[in-house]
């Protein structure tokens, strides 16, 4: 299988028509740690439907176009694929419940070069079906780790956002459970990676790992709660790479540092002393807009 970049770049995307409701709201806040504390009315918010809001990740789980690198005339070899980069600009919130289409494109391929893989990147756009209205635009980066050398530009790469070298003005620690996995795969993504010892061990993992998107969704949980008082309303945009799985039952510790509008971000699991999510950062709207 080789990567032809011109047939990426034209890749017959269908459109993803999805309807969600409240339980869908609510089982993913649910997959990614929120409602721990069942007196912690802030969090109660995204996670009971008397005063339900919609958490800021969501995103992630709506209009996704499905395994279409497993196909082979993408030349891509998706065992090797994993997921490098993922940022969510929110343009208007999301409904409760709600019909969407995701509109899925391939912006760019990178050749990295032989043995050093490509850089595929992919754009959604969500768009509420009744209204029209743009409510997300989604993008990220797969890194095709046996895909280099098949002769595309090997354009630079945008430098990842720097993270500050101070102490961190915040910083916060939300627990995984150990069926977090299982949990969070019934929002859209069933790779049996997340869920199937035998699949796991065969990857090299001592068991089933946390879904990225997961961690992500910790990760904006953290900054929620840091620097937005748990308003979904104040996150305008989010953006991380990612850098090591975590299992699930650990520990999630995001660094966190604020300047004005503009929040840097780190994630670790200090159970294995690794950073999970690297060159992370955040967007909020000013109160006075809200």
């Amino acid at each position: 299988m080789t990567i032809d970049r011109t047939k990426l770049l034209n890749w017959p995307f269908e459109d993803t028509v999805q309807t969600y409701d409240f339980k869908d709201v609510i089982l993913y806040a649910l997959s990614i740690g929120m409602g721990a504390d069942p007196v912690d009315r802030q969090q109660l918010d995204y996670v009971y439907e008397k005063n339900l809001s919609v958490f800021p990740s969501f995103p992630v789980v709506l209009g996704h176009p499905g395994a279409w690198n497993a196909d082979p005339a993408s030349g891509i070899d998706r065992r090797q694929v994993v997921h490098g980069e993922q940022t969510i600009e929110i343009h208007q919130p999301f409904p409760v419940s709600a019909t969407i289409r995701g509109v899925n494109r391939i912006k760019e391929v990178i050749d990295k070069g032989e043995g050093k893989g490509a850089l595929v990147y992919v754009e959604r756009k969500i768009y509420d079906e009744s209204t029209g209205q743009l409510l997300a635009t989604l993008n990220a980066t797969s890194f095709c780790r046996a895909d280099g050398g098949f002769g595309g530009p090997a354009v630079p790469v945008a430098k990842p956002h720097p993270v500050p070298e101070r102490e961190p003005d915040y910083q916060v620690a939300l627990h995984t459970l150990p069926q977090s996995a299982l949990l969070y795969r019934l929002n859209v993504d069933y790779n049996p990676l997340h869920a199937d010892p035998d699949v796991a061990g065969a990857a090299g993992f001592k068991q089933p790992i946390l879904h990225g998107l997961c961690t992500f969704g910790v990760a904006t949980h953290a900054i929620l709660k840091a620097v937005c008082n748990y308003d979904a309303s104040r996150l305008k945009k989010i953006a991380a790479r990612f850098s090591s799985p975590v299992y699930p039952g650990e520990t999630i510790v995001v660094d966190l540092w604020q300047d004005g509008d503009q929040v840097s971000f780190r994630a670790s699991v200090p159970e294995r002393a690794v950073k999970v999510l690297d060159n992370g950062y955040a967007e909020l709207r000013s109160v006075q807009n809200d």
